[in-house]
């Protein structure tokens, strides 16, 4: 029996390990730790070369690598193409993920390719005091980190106090990501109008609308769309509530969703990779507008598509770092929908209790569809999360994952867990505050 490839994995998790073990491709593959999502996650400070060194000497004192995944944004986004390039692996290459993770540069290509769906954008340098007047559009309008990840350090600012309280945070934070980002385009060699950018900040009109997110790939130039999945908004906030597949967009939208999806992915030069692409889709005007484009998978779907598909879109990435054409997936899954829900709080404050292990089993017990991960612990600050489970409004104490066979019974499903499973968090006094 010939021995079993080895796929190394760059932020290898307990969670994303069980549905790779799913897989047909299992059989014929082994999962290794390039790099473990403890690694490069809740970290002090991000070190891509120290992290490319990590995976290097795993890799090496292996002896084989067959291919390389991975499944979460910054920093092992861009280390998968650094790494298959070291190691001639299939892949795309540096310079097309480095378009699509420096926020900034990659409104640029998009608006080469599709004008119309791109909103007006500047960036500005945070810490020049005359930023407000260096932007050049009204509010509402919303402000990024050239890059960023999980809604870190956006904000939407609707005149000039907020803009300017948003700066206090931004300045004390933002080079927590932007100088290890900036290190890794130094040492790929982008072109010096992006690399030697001051702005490491840019704003964006506001955008309006249903959104979704559309699921692809890129084989030998080739891109294909297999599933779009939509992204419903917590109510009065801006904050994610849940993921929902397949989408509930007439067709229409969702055929005019992949073509912009085709035009961008070409122009910005992605080959042999997953890609996901945020959209909003403006019912009132008929427009769809792109958000953002992500050269991985989206590991927050894959559930979803395990249960509609019955294997999750691990099963593309797979077969692209093996250097084959991923098999198409069909709707052989238990069910017809599939939810992602992410259960907030908006107020900081003190994990007081957590549901308990009993708690979890009985509503799996009624629910075997259930998945639920806790985020949180007894006794945690809720502002000592790690940043992937923080936005600037929020915080995530769990990842609830549910499947069912019409919208009205995922909803009463999910409505049933939430109020067996014990939350309790005691708000922090507003001296204690610091958002």
């Amino acid at each position: 029996m010939p021995a079993k490839k080895q796929i190394f994995v760059i932020g290898l998790d307990e969670f994303n390990v069980s549905l790779l073990k799913q897989l047909p491709e299992a059989e014929e593959c082994d999962f290794l730790p390039a790099v473990k999502f403890t690694e490069m996650r809740g970290t002090k400070r991000i070190s891509v070369n120290a992290l490319i060194s990590k995976a290097s000497e795993r890799i090496d004192k292996s002896g084989r690598i067959d291919g390389i995944i991975t499944y979460f944004d910054f920093p092992a986004s861009l280390m998968v193409p650094v790494l298959a390039e070291k190691y001639g692996l299939p892949g795309t290459s540096v310079e097309s993920v480095l378009k699509c993770e420096h926020k900034y540069w990659s409104r640029i290509e998009q608006r080469k390719a599709i004008p119309d769906a791109i909103p007006l954008f500047k960036a500005f340098d945070p810490f020049n005091e005359n930023a407000w007047n260096h932007i050049g559009f009204e509010p509402p309008f919303w402000i990024k980190p050239i890059k960023s990840y999980h809604s870190y350090l956006a904000y939407k600012i609707d005149d000039e106090r907020s803009f300017r309280q948003a700066m206090e945070e931004v300045r004390a934070e933002i080079r927590y990501i932007t100088d290890p980002f900036c290190e890794l385009l130094r040492d790929c060699g982008a072109p010096d109008s992006i690399f030697s950018m001051e702005e490491t900040m840019f704003a964006e009109t506001q955008l309006r609308g249903h959104q979704a997110t559309v699921e692809g790939y890129v084989y030998d130039n080739q891109v294909v769309i297999y599933g779009i999945v939509d992204t419903i908004k917590a109510k009065n906030y801006p904050s994610l509530a849940r993921y929902v597949y397949p989408s509930s967009h007439p067709n229409e939208v969702q055929y005019r969703m992949a073509d912009l999806s085709r035009r961008v992915v070409e122009q910005i030069g992605l080959n042999n990779t997953a890609f996901n692409i945020e959209y909003f889709y403006d019912e009132e005007k008929n427009n769809i507008y792109l958000l953002e484009i992500n050269p991985r998978m989206s590991q927050a779907h894959a559930y979803m598509f395990e249960k509609v598909h019955g294997l999750s879109h691990h099963h593309v990435i797979i077969n692209l770092a093996l250097g084959r054409r991923p098999r198409p997936l069909k709707f052989a899954g238990s069910y017809r929908i599939a939810a992602h829900f992410m259960l907030r709080t908006f107020e900081e404050g003190t994990v007081l209790q957590v549901p308990s292990e009993r708690e979890i089993e009985a509503c799996k017990e009624e629910h075997p569809d259930l998945a639920v991960i806790l985020n949180v612990k007894e006794g945690m600050q809720l502002s000592d999360l790690p940043e992937h489970h923080i936005d600037s409004y929020s915080f995530v104490l769990a990842d609830i994952y549910l499947a069912a066979e019409s919208e009205k019974e995922l909803m009463e499903k999910y409505e049933d867990v939430i109020a067996k499973l014990t939350f309790h968090v005691r708000p922090d006094p507003p001296s204690r505050r610091a958002r």
